[in-house]
């Protein structure tokens, strides 16, 4: 599988890596994102469903757990490389075409506020066929039109297995919007992540 994946990402020139979950995510993005070296070269922005909570300390339990530098997105920040951006609660995340963030306090979409599908469009807009857009575990349909987004607009498209999934409702939303590059389960996720590392282009 990793030769594979490095035959296919030869075709690629990758930039960044936008991924969402909800229910269940946590446990998988700590899976996916452990063994990511501290100099992982690009970056990577995760949105997770937490509702009713103002302050998430997403980050804080990550960097805990990780080696690369965790922190949450502000608010016309610079988009830097090598770091892991969590979308903060209770605000819409968008990728500006100046590779910045923009924090905002729309109605919530899908019934969630940060929504999957707002990052996932606006980064498709921003970068185009240089990104990998990555869709897990979750009850809502938000991201499939997202993912369905970086899709069309060149980006690698990557759902994990509905049959692995702690909760299969939301992968198997994307795959019935549209067909995505890849179905996956975690462990080849992961590799896929650290293959892209190994294959960055500066």
């Amino acid at each position: 599988m990793q030769k594979a994946f490095c035959h296919l990402l030869q075709q690629r020139m990758i930039r960044a890596v936008v991924i969402g979950a909800s229910a269940g995510g946590v446990n998988a993005m700590l899976k996916l994102f452990h063994r990511l070296p501290a100099r992982y070269p690009m970056p990577i922005v995760a949105l997770l469903h937490m509702q009713h909570m103002r302050d998430s300390r997403l980050p804080e339990l990550f960097q805990h757990h990780l080696r690369m530098p965790v922190k949450e997105a502000e608010d016309k920040e610079e988009i830097a490389p090598g770091t892991l951006y969590f979308a903060p609660p209770g605000y819409h995340l968008a990728i500006e075409h100046n590779l910045q963030f923009s924090l905002s306090c729309e109605a919530p979409l899908h019934f969630s506020r940060p929504a999957i599908d707002i990052l996932m469009e606006s980064a498709a807009d921003a970068y185009a066929d240089t990104l990998v857009g990555i869709l897990l575990t979750g009850a809502n349909p938000d991201g499939a039109a997202g993912l369905r987004a970086v899709k069309q607009a060149g980006g690698l498209s990557v759902v994990q297995d509905p049959d692995e999934a702690e909760i299969d409702y939301m992968p198997r939303a994307a795959i019935s919007l549209q067909q995505p590059d890849l179905v996956l389960r975690l462990a080849d996720i992961e590799q896929l992540l650290i293959s892209l590392g190994e294959t960055y282009v500066h």
